[in-house]
């Protein structure tokens, strides 16, 4: 039964990936699926590629981060969504900068933020954990390999897709997997060390960034010695850096707050039907 008490979000997106956050830190709303989508459609909702509620995180993390999609479903990690759950916390007094630590169910991640000097605006690296490379494949007339970030991804690697059929290809792979799987389809360039990427996305569908996808294309492109160590990542909504290192990965981009968004759930559920 979704939870019917009135809530107070916050949006932020990074790199166009836009997130509603709920600070929860005593733990006491449920996000139900139902409510989830109705708050995610970009239609009949405030619209979002997912929503994320924060805790706190108790003897293992300073915070604790419970993602869903915009499907509903519960979801492992995300590289912008954290920058966007770190302004949030931070602004709440949740935790003070620079440095503090989030649970996920991909593991407890290290957040870097700083403040930016625009209102609103910030900066923020995240520790994304080590990418897990599964074999060379040929997939779709493109180099493919399967990366784990703690969550599933299928890196494709080609012609730059800006013409390519995002949704159907996309969905196509997904359908595939049991359980769903993230899908980049990437190629190199614009220049040394750069990465061109569209990315639909489990859940949600072709998004205009991914963190957890961008760590995942430059983790391939390294492995196959395409790229050096530091990748700058250009997704449509906009660049990400990627540092892939023997003990792990960052991700760093901006971060920045939209609005202030107060939400009565039966109304919003109400307004879908």
């Amino acid at each position: 039964m979704p939870d019917t008490r009135p809530l107070h979000l916050t949006k932020h997106h990074g790199a166009g990936n836009d997130f509603l956050v709920l600070v929860d830190a005593d733990d006491r709303v449920h996000l139900d699926s139902t409510l989830v989508r109705a708050l995610c459609d970009r239609r009949f909702g405030v619209g979002a590629d997912g929503v994320i509620r924060i805790v706190r995180g108790g003897e293992q993390a300073d915070l604790a981060m419970d993602l869903r999609n915009a499907d509903g479903s519960v979801a492992e990690m995300t590289g912008n969504g954290m920058r966007c759950l770190a302004q949030a916390a931070v602004a709440a007094g949740l935790v003070e900068p620079p440095t503090f630590t989030v649970s996920t169910l991909a593991g407890v991640r290290t957040v870097e933020y700083r403040p930016g000097d625009a209102p609103g605006s910030a900066e923020a690296s995240v520790d994304m954990g080590r990418a897990v490379l599964g074999p060379e494949e040929r997939l779709a007339e493109r180099r493919a390999r399967r990366v784990d970030m703690g969550n599933p991804h299928l890196v494709l690697l080609g012609p730059d897709p800006v013409d390519l059929d995002v949704a159907a290809l996309g969905a196509e792979f997904q359908g595939a997997e049991t359980g769903g799987i993230n899908v980049e389809f990437v190629s190199l360039g614009p220049g040394p060390d750069a990465l061109t990427l569209r990315v639909w996305e489990r859940g949600v569908g072709e998004t205009r960034a991914c963190g957890t996808g961008s760590a995942a294309a430059a983790a391939a492109a390294r492995d196959w010695g395409l790229v050096g160590s530091t990748v700058e990542v250009h997704n449509p909504g906009g660049t990400l850096s990627v540092t892939v290192a023997a003990d792990g990965i960052r991700l760093s981009g901006p971060v920045r707050k939209v609005a202030d968004v107060e939400v009565d759930p039966r109304q919003i559920l109400e307004a879908r039907r």
